[in-house]
């Protein structure tokens, strides 16, 4: 029992050697590529979030101009009634005349 034991060892403990191994020199050979990948993703993450931020204060800035511009002509909607109702009373009274 004890020589089958030894011989697992024998067997495992070289393979996961060179499983640490290889991790390590994979974990060389691709750091270059995940630093890029970082810093491309901090690059595009500010650059949303700055975008984001700028949209969302144009957002804000448009919708408080409408809300005032709204306030402030309410007001003056029963008189664009009653022009547009003089405008087609005038218009109704003088027929189009077409040439053939």
């Amino acid at each position: 029992m004890g020589t089958l034991a030894l011989l697992g060892v024998l067997i495992v403990v070289p393979l996961l050697m060179l499983k640490v191994l290889l991790h390590v020199v994979l974990g060389l050979i691709l750091l270059p590529f995940k630093l890029l990948g970082g810093l491309l993703h901090l690059a595009f993450g500010l650059a949303g979030g700055l975008f984001k931020l700028l949209f969302g204060g144009a957002v804000a800035i448009g919708s408080i101009v409408l809300v005032v511009g709204a306030i402030i002509l309410l007001p003056l909607l029963p008189f664009l009634v009653l022009g547009g109702l003089v405008w087609l009373a005038i218009r109704a009274s003088h027929p189009v005349v077409r040439a053939v």
